[in-house]
């Protein structure tokens, strides 16, 4: 276990509807609710949550398979239905793809026989975001004083 396990980000407020998540090392990302129209660009939450799922098993995919060679693409989609029922709304049918190619060559090679491991590697115990929706976690939620 690392010294200091917990993780956090501060979210505010920027302006209706819109807001900046910054972590404790000062990055930070931009986000808010979709427009009715359709025509904002940012990212809503829970493409931010697709992202997070992606972008977690990406890296460590990424770090696996550049060990031996520099992918000429390297993709990830992840899609999921947004659902509003009896459970509340909530994401289902979660899916992560990997679109990834190699040059040729026999690093290339080793980096495509170990991308099937890695991939799995990722999903079964190495991803914290796709680990922890698929265990479940219980949210606490409280108010303090501002």
């Amino acid at each position: 276990m690392s010294e200091n396990p917990e993780r956090s980000v501060i979210v505010e407020r920027t302006s209706s509807g819109q807001f900046v998540a910054t972590n404790a090392r000062g990055g930070s990302i931009s986000f808010g609710t979709s427009s009715d129209d359709g025509q904002g660009t940012g990212f809503t939450p829970v493409e931010l949550f697709l992202a997070a799922i992606g972008g977690c098993t990406a890296v460590d995919v990424d770090i696996a398979t550049g060990r031996h060679a520099e992918p000429t693409r390297f993709s990830v989609t992840v899609a999921g239905d947004k659902v509003s029922d009896d459970l509340g709304n909530r994401m289902t049918n979660l899916k992560v793809e990997f679109a990834v190619a190699f040059p040729d060559g026999e690093e290339a090679e080793r980096a495509r026989a170990i991308l099937p491991r890695a991939v799995k590697a990722s999903h079964d115990r190495l991803c914290t975001v796709s680990r922890t929706v698929e265990t479940g976690t219980p949210v606490t939620t409280t108010i303090t004083d501002a």
